[in-house]
């Protein structure tokens, strides 16, 4: 663990806490690999034992996840990853605009991690106009694409034979 360390001090100052190791952005090991899309360390650490889902508290960091990391850098195999391990894909950054993996990869133009957060179930409503969606679309142009992408699916998903079940008794 010393040669871990050492690198993720080296970037930033490490602040020692008694469940793990945390930079002065309040991300751990996994957010940094997650971040740098380092599939190998990232698998690492979760065979260790981390939480997919730790969340950071930095100042500018709140709530942040190792998969919204990993999705706005488009590290797919790393998304896939932390999804199988138990990742929320609809997780939200605390804060007044409660962004999604999504909206990080939406924001960064990441048109594959969008496609692939979609086709995995991210939340999306409805209407891109829905209020409850926040931040605005001016703030994400790509969830336009999302949305384009989205409506593909359910076409392709219908044409292919599929029907949904609906629990509404």
């Amino acid at each position: 663990m010393l040669e871990y360390q050492y690198s993720f001090s080296r970037s930033r100052k490490l602040l020692s806490r008694a469940d793990s190791d945390i930079d002065d952005r309040g991300w751990t090991l996994l957010h940094v690999f997650a971040k740098k899309g380092d599939l190998k360390e990232v698998k690492r650490l979760l065979n260790e034992g981390m939480d997919a889902n730790v969340v950071a508290w930095g100042p500018k960091s709140l709530g942040v996840t190792p998969l919204h990391l990993a999705a706005k850098g488009g590290h797919l195999k790393v998304m896939d990853k932390l999804l199988e391990r138990g990742a929320n894909i609809d997780a939200r950054t605390k804060g007044s605009c409660g962004w999604t993996p999504l909206h990080h990869a939406a924001k960064e133009k990441k048109k594959k991690a969008i496609k692939f957060l979609v086709e995995n179930g991210a939340f999306l409503p409805d209407d891109i106009n829905d209020t409850r969606f926040n931040p605005p679309l001016h703030y994400c142009p790509g969830l336009e694409w999302a949305y384009e992408e989205m409506r593909r699916l359910q076409v392709d998903n219908s044409s292919s034979g599929e029907t949904s079940c609906s629990s509404e008794n």
